[in-house]
């Protein structure tokens, strides 16, 4: 393999995690895929190698420091280009993955990846998140749903906790001090069922990149009137 994976590898390592080197091929095959695509299609801003081995890979494998050990099952709401939920899949091929977005040009994207890197642990969903979150084979189904989607904390909470089974956890990647943003969504999370703890703050290695994560776990069950109608939850977020 030509190409330098020693910085994901060395992060990874400092987090006490290893990749295989099937994994390192999967991730490298699946940047190959990426970067091709991203020619014709508008996937992502970040295609130098350098820039997606910090700002995709070793960011999305970051979960790694957090993720529970009772989870077995995981969603990614708003995937995108496949953010974090493909590197996740390579990396923990004994859990299953939900990857879930609302433009169907990104899924078939990634069924050409999933079946490309042999992945079978990786359904995908053409849905918005608000169609998923009222669908009953994705509401509160699973251990854990993720998403690095842009929103505030309170709008993210209403598409993604629907998701999340009781005992469960909902993480959100978040890029540095995020305390106004707790400050003002914590009783709308408690309307959805969950318990805000303490983000966890750290850096992406050799970079000046902050970041945290906002774990909530989901305590009771989510009112049946969440999530709102499509649109609504981003336009009048909940207080």
């Amino acid at each position: 393999m030509s190409r330098d994976y020693s910085y994901l590898i060395d992060t990874l390592s400092g987090w006490n995690f290893t990749l295989t080197d099937r994994q390192i091929e999967q991730l490298d095959l699946f940047y190959e895929l990426l970067v091709e695509k991203n020619k014709v299609m508008n996937l992502t801003a970040i295609t130098e190698f350098n820039e997606v081995i910090v700002k995709h890979f070793a960011d999305s494998l970051s979960i790694c420091t957090v993720l529970p050990d009772s989870v077995k099952t995981v969603c990614d709401l708003g995937t995108g280009a496949g953010f974090p939920g493909i590197p996740m899949a390579i990396a923990y091929p004994n859990l299953q993955f939900t990857l879930i977005d609302s433009l169907n040009k990104r899924i078939k994207f990634l069924q050409e990846v999933v079946d490309s890197l042999g992945l079978t642990n990786v359904i995908l969903v053409h849905a918005r998140a608000e169609e998923a979150g009222r669908n009953k084979l994705y509401r509160e189904k699973f251990d854990l749903v993720v998403s690095r989607a842009v929103a505030n904390i309170a709008t993210l909470s209403e598409y993604c906790l629907p998701l999340v089974n009781v005992g469960g956890y909902f993480i959100s990647f978040k890029s540095g001090d995020v305390k106004e943003e707790i400050e003002a969504s914590g009783s709308a999370v408690k309307k959805l069922g969950g318990n805000l703890t303490k983000p966890v703050y750290f850096s992406l290695p050799n970079t000046d990149i902050s970041r945290s994560f906002l774990i909530i776990k989901k305590e009771k069950n989510t009112p049946k009137a969440y999530p709102r109608k499509a649109g609504t939850p981003s336009k009048e977020p909940l207080k």
